[in-house]
């Protein structure tokens, strides 16, 4: 992904909003893994790598359908199984390089950090609390797990109003992700977004950002200057 929108920092951010998956973490091997195993035990073909990484950011109940074809009964199905799955493995991931010390920068630097992602909340804390990360955030957003907030318009939405429950003033913040569904989902809410070269995305879901970019050193002058 490239856009020169934006090279250097020109704001000063009240808030800085993460998603997790292809942005913090590189998940999409247990993801991957646990989608193979669900269409597996569901009887169905299992689809591509490349095909399976596109289920990786967008709410899971959502890309069966999508992508799969399901309809609601067999999407909800299909999201059981599949947690029965991920549950075992969602800790086979990794932070990306840098993005844990860029993490400390902005939470040393006094600047409210929310995560903002639609993996279940209660398995994005997991993950957080399994990399020490939990510390550094003001807030921790995620989908519930009956899915009434999955989409990310929502999910960022609620981060917004729980950082204004603690005095924040969101008016001047970003999010940062990995997938165009990120920076739809934060211009929902009149939040702009710097998209993260190292994620899932491609060239094309660059479009909404205000910017992109291939490094944490790159993107910590982007929040930081």
């Amino acid at each position: 992904m490239s856009n020169p929108t934006l090279t250097t920092a020109t704001h000063t951010w009240s808030a800085i909003l993460f998603d997790l998956d292809g942005t913090i973490t590189d998940s999409a091997p247990s993801i991957t893994a646990a989608l193979a195993k669900t269409f597996e035990a569901l009887g169905l073909p299992v689809p591509s790598q490349a095909e399976l990484v596109s289920y990786v950011g967008p709410p899971l109940l959502e890309a069966f359908k999508v992508h799969a074809g399901m309809n609601d009964e067999q999407a909800w199905k299909a999201l059981t199984v599949y947690r029965e799955h991920y549950d075992n493995g969602a800790l086979d991931t990794a932070v990306y390089p840098g993005v844990a010390g860029l993490l400390e920068r902005i939470h040393d630097a006094g600047i409210p950090l929310a995560l903002a992602t639609s993996k279940p909340e209660s398995m994005a804390l997991r993950i957080l609390e399994h990399f020490a990360l939990t510390p550094l955030f003001d807030v921790i957003c995620g989908a519930t797990e009956d899915e009434t907030r999955s989409a990310k318009s929502d999910i960022v939405a609620e981060a917004l109003r729980r950082l204004q429950a603690l005095g924040v003033d969101t008016s001047q913040s970003v999010m940062v992700g990995d997938r165009g569904y990120d920076a739809l989902g934060a211009a929902a809410n009149g939040v702009p977004t710097i998209l993260v070269e190292w994620g899932y995305g491609s060239p094309a879901e660059a479009a909404e950002a205000i910017a992109t970019v291939y490094s944490s050193d790159q993107l910590a002058k982007k929040l930081l200057g």
